[in-house]
């Protein structure tokens, strides 16, 4: 009866209006909520990935570009050709958040590759920048890291868990001071609270003692985000699979709120509830 109802009025009513949270029966109360409390538990940043030149090929970044290209559809060719070519996919999605609250983060990789020299051991691989709020460097993982390798199944799809326990190299700052033990042994674990946070252009082109023409940032523009997945560089980390180019797609960063977050959502849910049972006892009383 309830059901007809509420169809009945609907019908009636245009445009349509969704019921009230209070006419609904238990059963509906707990999946609207639901599916509310898992909108705000996770931040998912699925398409805010672009694909960005870092460096041209050597001598010295002035050689040939990298050449690369977008289906539009969330896939991406990378062609890396020589030593010193550099392409990222960076996203500012998680820009102001903390490295620990990564939730999910993910790559599909695609093409044809031969073995540690064309897979697990060398791309794509992460670069973040963090910041303490004054000072800048970039985190990454080590792509021969023989512990990062088995994490490697056609890409990666990791959470902060799976990247707490791995060590944690740090670049584009001399200055290590302000981080952990000098930013010497580190695991990302010991970076978990540091913000995740790309300088800006401006600071980028000032520049600072450490700051290199390898660090994820656009050639150029120097516009840059706090989550790289990097290809290239080296020799021994660039090599893509046979058909000459890396196939990859869907890149993707998912984030857990902060507690403040997670506390105000959880208010605010109470707070519609208690509006709700007073709604009904006042009609009740009426």
């Amino acid at each position: 009866m309830l059901f007809d109802s509420l169809l009945f009025k609907q019908r009636l009513t245009s445009p349509p209006r969704l019921p009230h949270l209070g006419n609904l029966n238990m059963s509906w109360k707990f999946l609207v909520v639901a599916g509310l409390a898992t909108c705000l538990m996770l931040e998912s940043a699925s398409a805010g990935f672009t694909l960005f030149h870092i460096r041209n090929g050597n001598p010295g970044g002035t050689g040939a570009a990298p050449v690369t290209s977008s289906d539009g559809l969330g896939g991406y060719s990378i062609a890396i050709t020589t030593g010193g070519q550099k392409v990222g996919l960076g996203s500012s999605d998680m820009d102001g958040k903390k490295l620990k609250s990564i939730d999910r983060l993910s790559i599909t990789r695609s093409d044809t590759y031969t073995g540690p020299s064309a897979g697990a051991a060398v791309a794509p691989y992460l670069n973040f920048w963090i910041t303490d709020g004054t000072n800048f460097a970039v985190v990454a993982n080590e792509p021969s890291n023989a512990a990062f390798q088995p994490l490697f199944n056609n890409g990666y799809d990791l959470s902060f868990s799976d990247l707490a326990d791995k060590t944690a190299k740090i670049f584009e700052n001399d200055n290590t001071a302000w981080l952990p033990n000098g930013g010497v042994g580190l695991t990302f674990a010991d970076l978990a609270d540091f913000t995740v946070q790309a300088p800006t252009a401006s600071q980028l082109g000032t520049g600072w003692a450490g700051l290199g023409t390898g660090a994820p940032r656009e050639l150029v523009t120097n516009q840059a985000y706090g989550v790289n997945w990097v290809f290239g560089d080296t020799l021994n980390n660039y090599v893509p699979g046979v058909s000459g180019a890396y196939s990859v797609s869907n890149p993707s960063v998912s984030t857990v709120p902060e507690p403040s977050s997670m506390l105000i959502a959880c208010c605010g849910l109470f707070a519609a509830g208690v509006h709700t049972r007073r709604r009904k006892r006042a009609s009740v009383a009426v």
